[in-house]
């Protein structure tokens, strides 16, 4: 007992689900449900819920084997009393996840910030292992960013620090999802990048990517991956712009922060090279050049389960 723990990742497209050894950071089994039809705090604690018992069912373990269970949101979260502030892409707001769990499954629940869990994750057995000063990148539908400061999160104030997808970049810009204008996310995001493609298709451009899109389904990473190594224009283009704001956003995190180690993860950065070496390529030009020249970057290792591995760790951390 005490050796295995449950992380859940909660975001607005999925829950993943899995049991961990926190011990050596293995997922023992998993479990992924799509939240995108099924959103609300009813529906989404019933399938958090379904999602533990399967795991533990999957993996035949019983719930008094499990030392806790750790979550993380993608929203604002109250870490000291488990309630999820606000999480529009789940339309959730002031749900007490630890009250109803520790009640559903009598066991202690710790629940975190998505990019907090995934730097977790990364911290103890990813790309940050045995670094104190770093910072994780997350690119997906929006940017994210966890600062470790000798060898600990900084949350900041407010509880808020690391919202890298919110550095302005372009004064009276691209309007952003946050409410304003000119941010990082509304030029180099997984979800913006696909709004410029679909935008010039809509305009008459043509493109290799028109063979892999289905209508109305999003473009996926592995779309963009496929027209690039067809060196197709447009994408080449667009994921060329990106590079360019992205890579603005890590100048100034260098030049602010100094951090040893910038570690880059989501799926754009891991599947799509040429995106995650443009972008390193063009910030080390655009930083200054002391920290330019020392600054290391690495991508995130753990992939899909640097979540469900560091939400599993979070009471580890904690204490």
């Amino acid at each position: 007992m005490g050796k295995y723990s449950i992380g859940i990742d909660l975001g607005g497209t999925k829950i993943l689900t899995a049991l961990v050894n926190i011990e050596s950071g293995e997922v023992i089994s998993s479990i992924k449900k799509k939240t995108k039809k099924d959103k609300g705090a009813d529906k989404i604690v019933h399938k958090i819920i379904k999602s533990i018992n399967e795991v533990l069912s999957e993996s035949q373990k019983d719930i008094t084997e499990i030392e806790n269970i750790g979550i993380g949101v993608a929203g604002q979260i109250d870490r000291n009393n488990g309630v999820v502030i606000n999480a529009p892409n789940l339309d959730c707001a002031n749900l007490n996840l630890k009250e109803i769990l520790e009640k559903e499954f009598n066991r202690k629940v710790l629940i975190g910030n998505d990019v907090e869990i995934a730097t977790i994750g990364e911290m103890y057995f990813g790309a940050g292992k045995n670094k104190t000063d770093f910072v994780c990148i997350f690119v997906g539908t929006g940017i994210g960013s966890g600062i470790v400061q000798n060898g600990r999160i900084r949350y900041g104030a407010t509880g808020t620090a690391g919202e890298i997808g919110h550095m302005i970049v372009d004064i009276g810009g691209r309007p952003c999802g946050c409410g304003g204008c000119g941010c990082l996310e509304a030029y180099a995001s997984r979800l913006a990048i696909e709004k410029r493609i679909i935008g010039a298709l809509k305009k008459g451009r043509k493109s290799d990517i028109q063979n892999y899109i289905v209508e109305g389904k999003p473009i996926k990473t592995s779309m963009i991956r496929k027209s690039l190594e067809n060196n197709d224009e447009l994408v080449t283009q667009i994921l060329n712009e990106a590079s360019e704001y992205l890579a603005s956003g890590l100048a100034s995190v260098i030049n602010f922060y100094n951090p040893e180690l910038i570690i880059l993860g989501g799926g754009l950065m891991d599947a799509v090279d040429y995106f995650y070496e443009k972008s390193i390529q063009i910030a080390k030009i655009k930083s200054l050049p002391t920290p330019s020249c020392n600054i290391k970057f690495a991508k995130a290792q753990l992939g899909d389960f640097s979540g469900v591995i560091g939400a599993a760790l979070l009471s580890k951390y904690r204490d």
